[in-house]
């Protein structure tokens, strides 16, 4: 078991934006935070658009496939973020429950998944600030 924070974030299908976030994290953090993505009805295959979004700026997402939301994924994870998409995750004492406000990018072409993808990444960056900051070696 890693001493790293560990972050699930969730939303209905895993296709969008639980799976932008769980790369951004990925790429931004690399091995200081352990990351997890899940939903409550997962898709069958992650959002076109959030795959492009992600691979313009250099990040590719292409073979993430959505996963189901577990009581075990919640209970290893030291922070559960919701997206902002009325989904909830088991509640379990010592855990950080948050919810991110995000639109949905279900159906939308690229142009509206870009300020979304901006956005997570700028909460992701927050996140990191809090619970994994780089150490001043």
């Amino acid at each position: 078991m890693s001493d790293n924070p560990s972050v699930l974030f969730v939303c209905v299908h895993n296709a969008g934006r639980s799976q932008m976030a769980a790369a951004w994290l990925t790429h931004l953090a690399g091995d200081r935070v352990e990351v997890r993505s899940a939903g409550s009805h997962p898709g069958t295959v992650v959002n076109p658009a959030a795959v492009e979004a992600m691979a313009e700026v250099g990040i590719d997402i292409s073979a993430e496939t959505p996963k189901i939301l577990t009581v075990d994924a919640v209970q290893e994870s030291d922070v559960c973020i919701t997206m902002g998409c009325g989904d909830t995750c088991p509640v379990f004492p010592g855990k950080r429950y948050l919810d991110w406000k995000l639109d949905d990018p279900a159906g939308q072409g690229i142009e509206a998944v870009r300020p979304i993808r901006d956005e997570i990444k700028t909460l992701v960056e927050g996140l990191i600030k809090e619970i994994a900051p780089e150490s001043a070696a």
